[in-house]
């Protein structure tokens, strides 16, 4: 197929303009987030312990994911995988200093332990990293998951 060919095939296969998001009106060389997948054994045991810790709502499915929105244009979409072990990794949560100790409030009523630390060495403590607060915890699938007040100071 002629490069004119592929460009008329593809043409073809384009939603039509009234369904097609406009373009995103962003500075040049910068590129935002926009969603992650987070590995689950359950997605929406996952997806709504984080929606409980932070405060929000699970969205509805969305083909094999299971989003929660952050409200700041990016989803964390919660995709269930039973049969490959999981990775856990770590995500960090800048919240507002008003939020915090509702946060950790209901991380404390569910039982769940939080650190002052990475490592979960330093448990039922907050730590007071660059003028914030901050705790560590780990989510069902052990995931790291970090409430910060204050983002990192970076060189």
């Amino acid at each position: 197929m002629s490069p004119d060919q592929q460009h008329d095939s593809a043409q073809q296969h384009q939603p039509p303009q009234e369904h097609q998001q406009p373009a995103a009106q962003l500075p040049a060389r910068v590129a935002f987030l926009n969603h992650t997948a987070v590995y689950a054994r359950d997605r929406r045991a996952s997806a709504e312990f984080l929606a409980m810790v932070l405060g929000l709502t699970v969205g509805a499915p969305f083909g094999p994911f299971l989003p929660v929105d952050l409200g700041n244009g990016v989803t964390l979409d919660y995709y269930e995988t039973r049969d490959e072990p999981i990775q856990p990794q770590h995500y960090a949560f800048l919240v507002p200093d008003a939020e915090f100790d509702a946060m950790v409030a209901r991380l404390e009523s569910a039982r769940v332990t939080y650190y002052a630390d990475p490592r979960h060495t330093e448990p039922g403590r907050i730590n007071r990293l660059f003028g914030g607060r901050g705790v560590y915890f780990a989510d069902p699938d052990g995931h790291n998951l970090e409430l910060m007040t204050r983002p990192y100071v970076r060189p």
